[in-house]
């Protein structure tokens, strides 16, 4: 199940000298509930890519969202990401479970949560 996601985030840097992962503001990460290190998928709107990776927490804040390692490969700089974070629930916690939904501008700035 969906546990929680980030909508709509522009990529802010690009940086294939590095060994792997997605960098993310750290406030952003609090708000949805997600951690450093933590698996996520990434769907990029502006070219249709889909990957997986973790995550690394970058400066609060910041606005922050860089594709590092081979994950520099599936977007450039400006191009509108979906992070999305799933999780295993038995059958007594998906009952009224809601997933966190994070909303972000074009620059990264929380505009609504849900």
């Amino acid at each position: 199940m969906l546990r929680s996601k980030i909508h709509m985030a522009t990529v802010t840097e690009s940086n294939i000298a590095y060994e792997g992962s997605i960098t993310i503001d750290e406030a952003i990460l609090k708000e949805a509930g997600m951690l450093p290190y933590e698996q996520v998928m990434i769907s990029n709107v502006n070219n249709g890519e889909r990957f997986e990776t973790y995550i690394i927490a970058g400066k609060k804040n910041s606005g922050e969202i860089c594709l590092n390692g081979p994950t520099a490969r599936k977007g450039v700089v400006g191009d509108k990401v979906i992070i999305f974070c799933y999780n295993y629930f038995d059958d007594s916690e998906m009952k009224d479970f809601k997933p966190k939904i994070v909303h972000v501008n074009a620059k990264n700035r929380i505009v609504r949560k849900k």
